[in-house]
């Protein structure tokens, strides 16, 4: 491949794995061919932003969100789920995407949900509204984030 006349082949580079990593607090994860570090915040409601997420339907909640965790290529770092709302900061392999994640994580939970507690099936037509709150988390630290989700409690 000719880049400007030259092979970019011939150049010599530093491979990336000299690279240093100089945030030591986040998590960096190692994969083939990859290392990263992808944490967002994530925000979705029931339908009609219904307070449906009360004891015991939003401890199981909780509960299937924690399950996929492996099969669907994430991490949950901090987990609140508030009577109309779901916060979630969660660590999701780029391969991946957080966009598919989040829309799996609904898709089970609601598909559960609804079969283990059918009052949801009467309540709502869906159990999760299509849209969602997605953010990177790099503008703030993971702790910020983490104590904002802690504070969601006593609203």
């Amino acid at each position: 491949m000719n880049c400007g006349g030259k092979s970019i082949y011939s150049r010599a580079v530093e491979p990336i794995w000299y690279m240093e990593i100089t945030n030591k607090q986040k998590e960096y994860h190692h994969e083939d061919h990859m290392v990263y570090s992808c944490q967002y915040h994530v925000i979705f409601c029931p339908k009609y932003r219904r307070n449906v997420l009360n004891p015991p339907i939003d401890d199981r909640l909780k509960q299937l969100i924690l399950e996929k965790q492996g099969d669907y290529g994430y991490k949950v770092l901090e987990m609140e789920v508030m009577p109309d709302h779901v916060h979630l900061l969660i660590d999701v392999n780029p391969k991946k995407g957080v966009y598919y994640v989040v829309n799996r994580i609904k898709g089970y939970t609601s598909h559960v949900l609804r079969e283990e507690f059918p009052e949801l099936k009467r309540k709502l037509p869906t159990l999760w509204t299509h849209s969602k709150f997605i953010s990177s988390v790099g503008a703030v630290t993971l702790e910020v984030v983490k104590k904002y989700i802690e504070e969601q409690k006593g609203i």
